[in-house]
């Protein structure tokens, strides 16, 4: 089988999947309001659940035909019933466990049963809603204190702020930015650092939201330096993009190394994506260090949190990454933690102190649970 005939059979299978799936939710959904309301035809029904529960994919696919608004609509009510329908897959099998044993005992009649396990079902999916959206909107301030064996110059201790995966777009929006800046620049940090998908795939909502203004209101006398992620390589608009942070005095580092107040260094790696939606490559670490002074500080940014191993080996001090939202909503991060040696949080491996960041936006649904948005509070301290 040719690989092309593999992924379209794979594609496929997944695509079929879920309209499985997606039957076997509102097949409930339909039982539940038939029951309550007595209703006699589907018709509207399934219309408008077919509508809601493909919309993520109904959006994406009309981007570029769609009024503004349709699109909009469809990508945000798609995207809570991502969502809706992950917690609903693991809840209603043990519902129809439940109902089976209730009817073989004969305790209720049917129409109680479905009246009876609906309104727990909603009632529970409604309180995973608000709380994960509540996770989601509310930021918290995650602090870590480093110590690093090396002198940078005059500076003893450096103030770094943080941000991974803003996601910035149609549903992550100006008003949350400016959260963000305000949060940050609350931190009074001597450096800003983004370590990628600071859009979430077009850069058109960043433009015509007019969110460049709020991102110059970003101060660090140091500088503020961000690399690529997966995110904007499949937008497929990187020279635009770069553009954009440019002009907001956000330098966009591809594959490159930044010296500092001639006291550390920066750098900044291509994300892994440019290998497959950038038509490019990126450099090994090694060649990315290429006249590097390694007895000054070293910190890396690399979006996704592969190959920590070779950061430690290389001598790099600080390594920091987001892209896992740690699974953003529970229990998503078992397969995170699985993927990646560290999926969220802090480790040390030899000299090397690798971060990585569960991130301040959210993809699909605005949504989490088991993870918080979050902005890094990073405390350097030099003592070479």
């Amino acid at each position: 089988m040719s690989s092309r005939l593999r992924v379209t059979a794979i594609i496929t299978g997944i695509l079929l999947l879920l309209v499985v799936i997606q039957y076997y939710i509102g097949w409930h959904g339909w039982l539940l309001l038939s029951t309550v309301f007595h209703l006699g035809t589907s018709s509207v029904y399934w219309i408008l659940f077919w509508i809601i529960a493909f919309g993520y994919v109904l959006a994406r696919l009309g981007s570029r035909v769609l009024p503004s608004f349709v699109y909009r609509t469809l990508k945000l009510l798609g995207s809570y019933w991502l969502a809706a329908m992950l917690y609903l897959l693991l809840m209603l099998p043990l519902v129809d466990l439940v109902a089976w044993v209730v009817r073989l005992g004969d305790w209720m009649t049917s129409d109680q049963a479905v009246k009876g396990l609906g309104v727990i079902v909603v009632l529970l999916l409604a309180a995973i809603l608000f709380r994960g959206s509540w996770n989601a909107w509310n930021p918290v301030i995650r602090r870590y204190d480093l110590h690093i064996a090396k002198k940078a110059g005059e500076w003893k201790t450096l103030r770094v702020a943080v941000a991974s995966d803003l996601h910035l777009g149609t549903i992550v929006r100006k008003s949350y930015l400016q959260v963000l800046v305000d949060r940050v620049n609350a931190l009074q940090p001597d450096l800003i650092l983004f370590p990628g998908d600071v859009i979430d795939d077009s850069v058109k909502p960043f433009i015509e939201q007019n969110m460049g203004q709020v991102m110059k209101q970003l101060q660090a006398k140091l500088g503020i330096y961000a690399v690529l992620g997966n995110h904007e390589y499949i937008g497929g608009h990187v020279a635009e993009y770069v553009k954009q942070m440019q002009a907001c005095g956000i330098r966009v580092l591809m594959d490159e190394q930044v010296k500092i107040a001639d006291s550390f260094y920066i750098l900044g790696r291509k994300d892994r994506a440019v290998e497959r939606f950038g038509g490019g490559s990126r450099l090994a670490l090694e060649e990315l260090l290429a006249g590097v002074d390694t007895t000054l500080p070293l910190i890396l940014m690399d979006h996704q949190p592969y190959h920590l191993d070779k950061a430690a080996e290389q001598g790099i001090d600080v390594m920091l990454s987001g892209h896992t939202h740690r699974g953003q909503m529970t229990p998503n991060h078992w397969i995170t933690g699985r993927l990646f040696e560290l999926d969220w949080g802090y480790i040390k491996k030899r000299g090397l102190h690798a971060i990585v960041s569960s991130g301040f936006g959210t993809w699909g649904p605005p949504i989490r649970l088991g993870s918080r948005s979050e902005i890094i509070e990073l405390n350097l301290h030099f003592e070479g």
